[in-house]
């Protein structure tokens, strides 16, 4: 991780042409994400898939304990993904190998075990000190 936050920095001193700072450079990243084992993210929503056509298109490969999709706040319409929550592990693999690439209503989902993230937490940001001013060529 080091190396990569170390290569970012060298080569955004080098694209802007200054200098490495005299000080030392601090780097905030977030925690790393972790992939939950039972939630499922699916990709690929039609706008007519509600709670009950989703759950009742996963709960064959096991006990569905939650579903969610995530709707626009201005417009109210589905954003096109949602999640899947199975009670066990097992049953959440096997309906990812199942379902993924497969049509719901006309459209092919994209399944991928779900990301656990921290909420407006950036990924990597290089915060450099004593740059001075950027010149540009």
């Amino acid at each position: 991780m080091k190396k990569c936050v170390a290569f970012l920095a060298t080569t955004i001193w080098k694209r802007f042409h200054v200098s490495p700072p005299q000080t030392q450079c601090r780097f905030y990243c977030s925690p790393p994400s972790h992939a939950s084992s039972n939630k499922l993210f699916v990709g690929g929503l039609s706008w007519s898939v509600d709670h009950k056509s989703l759950k009742e298109a996963f709960s064959s490969f096991g006990d569905v304990t939650e579903v969610t999709i995530v709707y626009d706040k201005d417009s109210g319409r589905s954003r096109g993904f949602g999640f899947v929550i199975f009670s066990n592990e097992d049953d959440a693999k096997c309906a990812k190998d199942a379902m993924d690439g497969k049509a719901l209503l006309g459209r092919p989902l994209r399944i991928n075990f779900a990301l656990e993230k921290a909420r407006g937490v950036p990924v990597v940001v290089p915060r450099l000190s004593d740059i001075g001013h950027v010149n540009r060529h």
